[in-house]
């Protein structure tokens, strides 16, 4: 009785930490490519067919695209209705299909409801990246501290068939959008409980994720770079001027983060290692934390990951009609308390289901979250942010879409829903009509030494 008791005890203890570590088996890795995509998701359609099987090829645009020209990308389902809309008065029909953050939304604001759409699962990766991803189920692992890879770890998601919750977020991590980017025009803005829109960010931004470089075939060292970023902030006006640069390394004990900051004003650059946890995103208005970017975004050492397991959920995707400002202007788009739900899609989707809690010793704005992870693409997502009191504090979630001209998506954007105050933010948006999300093309990309103090010093302006 006493062994049995131990046991279950110990079961409880790896439970609640997400520190399982069960290796895929042989007969697991076969079904990548069958029965699984190669990034583990389930490749057929649910029982009912509302979420289809996925089908390789990623998405065509109307024909009124033209890559040439500055603007968005059009809605290639702008012709398709609702097949449900999810209002206060019938949540209770849905409830095992929606977040308690939407819940609680859906109950608070009378304006705010859910038109569903037909699901289409426009997931779409490179060769190299699937190749990578192959490799990784046999040979990546995580080392102890779940901080570190371990074994032998390839640019792709590293872990298709996971085991744990820190194996779900360290597909978050590694997550493929593109190998770099660059945007000419990236927006914030926060939205007052009245429905004011305030402009909190504007900036040029480019991101390189080394790792994910085209051609790449050597392993991954933990104490390399997983993503450069830097943005040159263009307004409000008490921040023009501002350069900001991040390192984020594989290594999240050893390495970590590094981030500068160059200050117009004082004319120096300076290290900025507040830039992480749940210091106040710089362009999020007093709503919302630095790690909640895109849903999650840095180091995971401050949490437990427990991985509840994969449900169908109704989350935001094939985000391209709130970018079409004939259709949700800025007028139209920010309404009080949330996004006018005509701009916002919702899909039926199966999700990974992550459980994080506060370690002990540490300290967050967050002691709990509850996030949601597209089974396609583990950087789409929604994410239930609990406050000390055991209440939903913050509601957040991205808005996802595949590129036209290339495979990989665009994740970047996410809204930040304040419960206690009522206003929120959406953040790092590119406006229609002044250029769009732009795919480099790997001889294009910025170099290393872009993102580094002494080119930020030399680029700084007054």
């Amino acid at each position: 009785m006493k062994l049995r008791t131990s046991i279950a005890i110990l079961l409880t203890t790896l439970g609640a930490s997400g520190s399982v570590f069960a290796e895929s088996t042989p007969d697991e890795i076969k079904k990548l490519g069958s029965s699984l995509t190669v990034w583990g998701a389930e490749a057929g359609a649910n029982a009912d067919g509302s979420i289809p099987a996925y089908v390789p090829g990623g998405v065509k645009p109307p024909a009124s695209y033209d890559p040439s020209k500055p603007g968005f990308r059009p809605d290639p389902y702008a012709n398709e209705k609702p097949v449900l809309t999810i209002t206060a008065a019938n949540m209770a029909q849905y409830a095992g299909k929606l977040t308690e953050g939407v819940k609680e939304m859906l109950k608070k604001y009378p304006t705010f409801r859910m038109d569903v759409y037909p699901t289409h699962r426009t997931a779409s990766y490179p060769k190299y990246i699937l190749d990578n991803t192959m490799k990784n189920a046999a040979t990546c692992k995580l080392a102890d501290s779940l901080l570190q890879l371990a074994g032998t770890c390839y640019g792709g998601v590293p872990f298709p068939i996971p085991k744990n919750g820190a194996e779900v977020m360290w597909n978050r991590t590694m997550k493929y959008d593109q190998y770099a980017y660059q945007s000419p025009s990236q927006t914030s803005t926060m939205v007052t409980p009245q429905g004011k829109a305030v402009l909190t960010g504007a900036f040029e931004y480019w991101q390189t994720f080394p790792l994910n470089k085209p051609g790449r075939t050597t392993p991954i060292a933990n104490d390399e770079i997983i993503e450069y970023g830097r943005v040159d902030w263009t307004g409000p006006t008490r921040k023009a001027g501002e350069i900001l640069v991040l390192h984020d390394a594989v290594d999240m004990v050893g390495v970590g983060r590094l981030a500068w900051s160059y200050s117009p004003g004082q004319r120096r650059v300076k290290l900025s290692p507040d830039v992480a946890y749940d210091t106040p995103s710089p362009a999020g208005g007093g709503i919302g934390t630095v790690d909640e970017t895109q849903v999650f975004y840095g180091a995971q050492d401050r949490y437990n990951y427990k991985l509840v397991g994969k449900k169908e959920i109704y989350i935001p995707y094939n985000e391209f009609k709130i970018h079409d400002p004939q259709i949700c202007s800025d007028e139209k788009v920010y309404t009080p308390h949330h996004l006018n739900p005509d701009c916002v899609r919702w899909e039926l989707h199966r999700v990974w289901v992550v459980e994080a809690t506060l370690k002990e010793g540490k300290r967050h704005v967050y002691p709990r979250r509850t996030i949601y992870w597209d089974e396609d693409i583990f950087a789409v997502g929604m994410s239930d942010n609990y406050d000390d009191a055991g209440k939903i504090y913050r509601v957040t979630w991205n808005h996802y879409y595949p590129f036209y001209e290339t495979t990989g998506h665009n994740t970047h954007e996410f809204v930040v829903h304040d419960m206690p105050g009522g206003g929120y933010v959406r953040q790092a948006y590119t406006p229609a009509g002044v250029g769009m999300m732009v795919v480099t093309k790997p001889e294009d990309a910025k170099p290393a030494s872009y993102y580094q103090p002494a080119a930020i010093a030399q680029g700084g302006v007054r």
